[in-house]
């Protein structure tokens, strides 16, 4: 009998890169794997659920309990800066995400003020394609 696999999809603001990420992995994922999605807010949490996500929960408590269960994470890089995400992130949210034993696929961007060196300089849909692909390759599809 196999488990569970969770897939955690963590976003703020308006959910939009969130909801994207709902949208790109949710058809290429099999039964064993439960799509949840956290927001820092209830806008973002709405905007993935409405996405397809099968379950979502909204705020810090929600991230820190659910960062320690997953076992792939997906989001923008902001989720692991204290008060990324124009402050959004608290300090527990991003050392509870950066501390997760999950697989941690996050997406480039330079509105939180990080850059990444090596990474290529892409529109925002080919890094959310790139982390569903790597996503998928993380669990095997």
């Amino acid at each position: 009998m196999s488990s569970i696999r969770t897939v955690l999809i963590l976003d703020g603001q308006g959910g939009g890169v969130g909801s994207r990420l709902v949208k790109l992995l949710k058809p290429r994922l099999p039964g064993d794997c439960r799509l949840l999605c956290v927001g820092t807010n209830v806008a973002a949490t709405a905007a993935m659920l409405k996405a397809g996500a099968a379950q979502g929960a909204t705020g810090e408590n929600a991230v820190v309990y659910n960062a320690a269960r997953a076992d792939v994470i997906l989001g923008p890089i902001g989720m692991v800066l204290a008060n990324g995400i124009l402050g959004e992130v608290s300090p527990a949210m991003a050392s509870a995400v950066s501390g997760a034993g999950a697989v941690k696929i996050l997406i480039p961007s330079s509105s939180c003020g990080v850059y990444v060196a090596g990474v290529e300089e892409c529109r925002l849909e080919e890094y959310l394609r790139q982390a569903a692909d790597l996503a998928a390759r993380e669990l095997g599809l």
